[in-house]
C-alpha cells in the first residue's frame, strides 16, 4: 500500500501502514486531478489543479487529527500499473476497513444543509466507503 505523507507529501510504500486517513471523493476531469505521476513536481502542476484541494485538505485534517499519512486513489495508485490497479481494486474495501478515519470530501457542496444533495451519493464506490470504515467524516467544498 502507497501512502502520502500528510506533511512532506512524498509517497512511500508500505507492507504493514501505519495509521492514515483515506479520502472518499469523485473524481473530477482527470486532467485537473493530481496524479501519481505527478506527485514529485508541486511547484509546477499540483497546486495550479482543482484536484490539489483534495489533497491539501485531506493532508492538512489529518496533520490535525494527528495522522501522518493519507490515501487517495487518484495519487496513491499507478494506474499505469495494471498490476497495481487490479490490487488495490480488490483492495478498496480492507484499505477503508483498516483506515484510522474516511474523509468523505464532497466538492459540489458549499453550506452543509445541502448535504445529501452532492453528487458523491450518485457514484458506485459510495455504499462500500459508507460502510467499510470504522469512523468517517463529512467535508464540504472548503474543507
Amino acid at each position: 500500500m502507497r501512502l502520502l505523507n500528510s506533511r512532506s507529501r512524498q509517497l512511500k510504500i508500505f507492507h504493514r501502514p501505519p495509521p492514515y486517513a483515506i479520502v472518499s471523493h469523485q473524481w473530477g476531469d482527470a486532467s485537473e486531478e493530481v496524479l501519481f505521476t505527478d506527485i514529485g513536481d508541486q511547484a509546477r502542476t499540483q497546486s495550479r489543479r482543482n484536484g490539489y484541494q483534495k489533497i491539501s485538505g485531506s493532508c492538512a485534517q489529518a496533520v490535525k487529527d494527528g495522522l501522518l499519512y493519507v490515501w487517495l486513489d487518484t495519487c496513491c495508485i499507478d494506474k499505469s500499473n495494471s498490476t497495481e490497479l487490479g490490487e488495490a481494486i480488490n483492495s478498496m474495501y480492507r484499505w477503508y476497513h483498516q483506515s484510522d478515519v474516511c474523509y468523505a470530501y464532497l466538492h459540489d457542496v458549499r453550506d452543509p444543509s445541502e448535504f445529501i444533495e452532492s453528487d458523491w451519493f450518485s457514484r458506485g464506490w459510495t455504499l462500500q466507503e459508507l460502510i467499510a470504515p470504522r469512523h468517517l467524516k463529512f467535508f464540504t467544498k472548503d474543507w
